[in-house]
């Protein structure tokens, strides 16, 4: 008989998001390729919707892209909206992909995320805060891609090791994963 714990969701949900903000705030804001940063709060989500999808996956989702919106110069409600429909599309199996097939995950988010990347630098061109086509796709979106790219890899080679010791994980990698480990 199978057990949903949701508080252990929420528990490992939140440490993961002030994990992430703290990395978002101090680390990727000092980090820069160009004029491109990790976005962390994609990361974020995408952990979350590729782990356990459905609502709470959006509604981490819209929350991230609102705390990311907070804090930087964009307009506000733009990466909410984007990050909302990414989780939306990547969760909406509703399963645990992360754990089942890391590889899937990792192309699906490599699409996912430059198609955020993209649109969001497209619209920073749009209000004025970018200043060509070269400055959105070589000076940002480019830089932004990478950097995202290679901080979910690092983030889920660490989450899927740290998965459910009884189900083999560990040591070999295959198990359930809960974001209630962390």
């Amino acid at each position: 008989m199978q057990v949903r714990d949701t508080n252990k969701d929420r528990r490992g949900i939140g440490g993961l998001a002030i994990l992430c903000a703290i990395l978002q705030l101090a680390v990727a804001s000092n980090i820069a390729i160009g004029n491109g940063r990790a976005n962390i709060a994609l990361v974020f989500v995408a952990c979350v919707a590729l782990s356990i999808g459905g609502r709470q996956g959006v509604l981490v989702g819209f929350m991230a892209g609102l705390f990311f919106d907070l804090c930087t110069t964009g307009p506000i409600g733009l990466m909410a909206l984007l990050l909302t429909g990414a989780a939306f599309f990547m969760g909406m199996e509703g399963r645990n992909r992360l754990s089942d097939d890391p590889k899937g995950s990792f192309a699906l988010f490599a699409v996912v995320c430059l198609v955020v990347t993209l649109l969001y630098h497209l619209a920073m061109l749009l209000v004025g805060q970018a200043t060509s086509l070269y400055d959105i796709f070589v000076l940002r979106t480019l830089p932004t891609y990478a950097l995202t790219l290679a901080t979910f890899a690092l983030f889920e080679f660490v989450l899927v090791r740290l998965g459910n010791p009884g189900n083999g994980a560990g040591k070999h990698g295959g198990g359930r994963y809960t974001l209630g480990k962390l």
